[in-house]
């Protein structure tokens, strides 16, 4: 159905039709006339097409979220999901476009023309540059302020690992590991939380900690649990990257006949459902990510709204959550 067949109905011109179903003001139709036009575009199941009112206004109802190359785990899930809620509200859409395969990112946003791009990866320059040619506002997490772009604050990854630090320190514990994932995608975050465990550490006077890569498998944290059993003096407590790595930490000491945090202490990253599941449950420095994406959703109504302010960071969003692990 088109707005020509919605005109035949009603018995008006399109362009009556147009200014009706678009909720343009300032024209002289008849209230009557107006619920005849809608009752008609109900009737026929008529729909405005969304290209349309792009080609007209320049622009979509889009928000493009694009990706790095990273894993998609529970907390980009609820981020980009929580991020989709908050803009809704305000009657934008998302389009989250995952940074993997050779399609150019250009061939995406002039498809889409988005309104606003939020960026969690730093972009091309050549894409950043056509992108705030167009007039597209982006909202960044990953590079400094320009023209045409805003850099909302990032989480510091290292204030994660010095968390995790203090509260085994605080615990009594004075040898540390780290059990660091095994996909390369992940190298940003790990540099910076390993980096807050060995600044804590060389902090409080302790000894360096022995880092060993540990992947999702049994066996793999059952190697990475006997070197540092082997260690002198032994390793007492384990900073795991995030909960899924700590989660194979745990299933690595029931296969050994050991216990957490009886014989070693596991404290992960994330907060992740499946981490109060674990027998036993598993302490873990939560990213409050809800607060994090609605910080992201204002940041982009402020850009939208170029006079407007960026909204103030949500504070300290890390927070210990001590369960039995540790």
């Amino acid at each position: 159905m088109t707005s020509a067949d919605v005109a035949r109905e009603s018995g008006v011109s399109r362009t009556t039709v147009s200014y009706v179903l678009n909720g343009k003001e300032g024209v002289a139709i008849s209230p009557a006339t107006r619920q005849r036009v809608r009752e008609a575009a109900v009737r026929l199941g008529y729909a405005p097409s969304a290209a349309a009112r792009t080609l007209r206004s320049g622009r979509s109802d889009l928000v493009l979220c694009v990706l790095p190359n990273w894993p998609i785990g529970p907390v980009i899930e609820t981020l980009v999901d929580h991020l989709e809620d908050e803009l809704a509200e305000r009657g934008l859409s998302v389009l989250v476009h995952h940074g993997r395969g050779p399609r150019p990112l250009a061939e995406l946003w002039r498809a889409v023309t988005p309104r606003a791009v939020v960026a969690l990866g730093p972009f091309a320059p050549d894409d950043e540059l056509a992108m705030r040619q167009a007039g597209i506002q982006i909202v960044s997490t990953a590079t400094e302020d320009g023209p045409g772009r805003r850099r909302v604050s990032t989480v510091p990854q290292g204030h994660i690992g010095r968390l995790q630090v203090r509260h085994l320190a605080a615990a009594g514990h004075s040898r540390l590991a780290y059990a660091a994932p095994t996909d390369p995608r992940l190298v940003d975050f790990l540099e910076g939380r390993l980096a807050g465990v060995r600044n804590e550490c060389a902090d409080l006077g302790l000894p360096e900690p022995v880092v060993a890569e540990v992947d999702l498998e049994v066996t793999s944290a059952v190697h990475a649990l006997q070197e540092w059993r082997d260690a002198t003096p032994a390793v007492t407590a384990v900073c795991a990257y995030n909960d899924e790595v700590a989660l194979a930490v745990l299933a690595g000491l029931h296969a050994l006949g050991l216990r957490a945090p009886h014989d070693v202490a596991v404290i992960g990253v994330d907060d992740i459902p499946a981490a109060r599941l674990a027998v036993p449950a598993l302490t873990t420095v939560t990213q409050a990510i809800e607060a994090q994406a609605r910080h992201l959703a204002a940041s982009v109504l402020a850009a939208l709204d170029q006079e407007a302010p960026l909204p103030p960071p949500p504070g300290d969003a890390h927070d210990v959550v001590v369960r039995d692990s540790a």
